[in-house]
């Protein structure tokens, strides 16, 4: 098998969050058709421990630890180079020297590299290039700088700006790149009109065996809980914006309407702000747990609050998987090829958050419909096998194509 050159920003296990979940299967499925080299940087020292389950899917291994506080001190030299804060943040010597060595060496001939970060590390003497760059990250940062005060503020805006150039950029020097959703894809054409043929979207799939409604979970519930649920990394910015709006502006109307609904907030690292959210009535914060799927199965309905979001939620996939309801906003409700009032509840705004939940808890039913979409359009086995062109051919990416081509 020839050798394949695999950047990222973040180990990519175990697979139990969006941008993990999303790498590792990509990186299992190209391990079946190329000698995989992976580099990546681990930022949580629990991830060590998974070096050896990444062995089976690859011929080498080249970790770089992150750690968070010294990479942001890092990223402030962004502000006199004129870059993207991101650039520094995720750069490493070590790491771009090890990946130039395999090129020059003819070790490897292509490469991906997952997120736009991670372009600055892939050698430009490669014969096959592809970027996944997820998300346009540039819109997050956008979304974000309205939500704080100056210098925050500030910042970020300057951050959406410098990375919006720096995607753009990448996206033209690489054969192809990859986003997560339709609407990613097209927003990056109309930033990268040069490059429009070859950016298209490879959509993420859900492990619909594993996320199973069949199996017989234990109840983490009390016995007179109406539960809902939400479920994501509770560290991240936009979860936690998230659970602090539905916890302080709609949840104590859905409790004053449902006395024994419950909020449960299920994730890992919750922040000082959500384990603060655990002091409200009805509100619970569970922290990491071994397995999510019992605390989905269990629950009423499952709820996505997004107000800032960039491309497919992975939660909102999961609940639906598991035939749960799950009431979105439109934020979270971005890239599901679903059909609103159908496969999921869509609420425009708090009073619509209130009835959607309230109603799910009154009238408690599975979604079989949302499990019906997940088995007919997210699978990964046939998702991810979209990207093999991309390896072995000239690229023929379409603009307005949902997938890659085969």
């Amino acid at each position: 098998m020839d050798g394949l050159l695999f950047l990222a920003h973040r180990i990519p296990f175990p697979p139990n969050k969006g941008d993990k979940i999303r790498s590792f299967h990509l990186l299992r499925h190209l391990s079946t058709r190329h000698a995989i080299h992976l580099g990546a940087f681990v930022d949580d020292p629990d991830d060590w421990q998974y070096r050896d389950a990444l062995k089976p899917y690859c011929a080498s291994i080249k970790l770089v630890p992150l750690h968070p506080r010294r990479a942001r001190l890092r990223s402030v030299s962004g502000l006199l180079t004129g870059e993207a804060l991101t650039l520094p943040y995720y750069r490493s010597a070590a790491l771009a020297r090890w990946a130039e060595a395999l090129a020059r060496e003819g070790t490897v001939t292509g490469g991906l590299a997952f997120s736009s970060a991670m372009a600055q590390s892939m050698p430009p003497t490669l014969a096959r290039r592809v970027l996944d760059m997820v998300d346009v990250d540039s819109d997050k940062w956008a979304q974000y700088a309205p939500t704080r005060r100056w210098p925050l503020s500030c910042i970020y805006a300057r951050e959406a700006r410098k990375l919006a150039a720096w995607e753009a950029r990448v996206a033209e020097t690489f054969d192809a790149t990859l986003l997560v959703s339709p609407e990613e894809a097209r927003l990056l054409q109309q930033r990268a009109p040069a490059a429009r043929d070859r950016i298209a979207a490879f959509e993420n799939g859900v492990d619909a065996d594993y996320f199973s409604p069949e199996r017989d979970y234990p109840n983490p519930y009390a016995a007179d809980v109406r539960a809902v649920v939400f479920t994501g990394a509770m560290d991240y910015w936009p979860n936690v914006d998230a659970v602090t709006w539905f916890a302080e502006h709609v949840f104590p109307a859905v409790r004053e309407a449902v006395p024994t609904a419950q909020f449960t907030i299920v994730g890992s690292r919750p922040s000082d702000a959500v384990h603060a959210l655990g002091r409200r009535p009805g509100v619970v914060v569970t922290g990491s747990v071994a397995d999510v799927r019992p605390w989905i199965a269990h629950a009423a309905c499952a709820v996505a609050p997004l107000r800032i979001a960039r491309g497919v939620q992975n939660k909102v996939l999961e609940a639906m998987a598991m035939a749960r309801p799950v009431v979105v906003t439109p934020q979270a409700a971005e890239g599901i090829r679903g059909a609103p009032g159908r496969e999921f509840d869509l609420a425009l705004d708090e009073p619509g958050l209130v009835r959607s939940v309230v109603a799910r808890l009154l009238s408690p039913a599975a979604n079989l419909l949302g499990r019906d979409c997940i088995l007919a359009r997210y699978d990964w086995g046939r998702n991810v096998a979209a990207v093999d062109a991309l390896f072995t051919a000239p690229p023929a990416v379409l603009p307005d194509s949902e997938t890659c081509p085969a």
